[in-house]
């Protein structure tokens, strides 16, 4: 099937009619594109860990169109959820909250909670709204991509990791470009699990409380294991100093190699470089396609200088150390 597109209504009616139907679509969201299925189908949700190659007890985030159809999914959601959902929502936050009993077990890997999300996207919601209408009260979607590899930021990109049966809704390049920041609202305190675009200023400010660090008691969530986001060649994480000392010793550098960095400009003779952005939205926001790009064109390595140690940093670092550990 070919990429429909994410502006054309009929194209939506027919993505909305597919998830209506147990069936996959992939879609844009601000921050990635999705692998959907109607979350409230078990069956469904298990043809989105067949294709991805993804453990069934990796949960996924439920998508919605807004915080009436999130208390479908919740047991209850707790104050700190409440505040984030209303500072940020639609946008690029997950709130972990009690899950419904009976609701969505196979989207919450079998946990007793449940991630949301509700994308601001405007293909996203007009699929959300137009499957709500056929009675789908929410989408799974993990990113659109084989299970632990870079995330799509493209249509181009979904094609390129499920071929062209899948029905995808093109809505352009993602604007954010890395995934939501999830944060634990289940147990009482709020928990950073996963950061993201959003800075944990702007988090505890909303909450009006500190966001606590993860511990061994967390929930399961998406994009938390330690490999993660990892394309075909190797990536190599350098503080500045020492990838410019690398890169001058020329017997360190392996064939095939590419460099993407901020203040080392020069890889050296045969190797490819590209300019990281020094603003970190613009660096999020192309990090993914960076990854794609440089596995297409065949590098054996990536030598990436690492982003400060700086809180609008957090969500770009943190993606690049789990493709690192790959």
């Amino acid at each position: 099937m070919p990429v429909l597109r994410g502006d054309d209504p009929a194209a939506v009616a027919a993505a909305a009619a597919r998830l209506a139907e147990g069936g996959l679509v992939g879609l844009p969201t601000e921050t990635v594109y999705g692998l959907g299925a109607r979350a409230d189908s078990d069956a469904a949700v298990a043809a989105i860990f067949q294709a991805k190659g993804r453990p069934a007890d990796h949960p996924l985030i439920v998508h919605v169109a807004d915080a009436e159809q999130a208390a479908t999914f919740a047991a209850s959601l707790p104050p700190a959820a409440q505040r984030l959902m209303q500072a940020f929502w639609p946008g690029p936050v997950t709130v972990i909250v009690p899950r419904a009993p009976g609701v969505a077990a196979a989207s919450a890997g079998g946990q007793d909670s449940i991630g949301l999300r509700c994308p601001s996207h405007p293909v996203a919601q007009a699929l959300l709204r137009q499957a709500a209408a056929l009675g789908v009260a929410g989408v799974s979607a993990p990113s659109a991509n084989r299970f632990g590899r870079v995330s799509p930021t493209s249509a181009a990109h979904v094609v390129a990791e499920f071929g062209p049966d899948l029905l995808v809704l093109d809505g352009g390049d993602c604007p954010v470009g890395i995934e939501s920041t999830i944060v634990d609202c289940s147990r009482g305190h709020p928990v950073l699990l996963r950061p993201g675009l959003l800075t944990r200023a702007a988090l505890e400010a909303a909450l009006g409380e500190p966001l606590l660090a993860a511990d061994a008691h967390a929930p399961r969530a998406s994009g938390t294991l330690a490999s993660h986001y990892a394309p075909r060649a190797r990536v190599r994480l350098w503080a500045g100093s020492a990838l410019g000392a690398a890169l001058h010793d020329r017997a360190m550098c392996p064939p095939g190699l590419a460099v993407y960095s901020r203040r080392v400009g020069d890889a050296g003779p045969g190797a490819l470089w590209r300019r990281m952005p020094d603003d970190p939205a613009a660096a999020a926001h192309e990090l993914f396609a960076v990854l794609r790009q440089l596995d297409d064109q065949g590098v054996a390595e990536i030598w990436v200088e690492q982003p400060p140690e700086d809180p609008a940093w957090e969500g770009v670092l943190d993606r690049l150390r789990r493709a690192a550990a790959g």
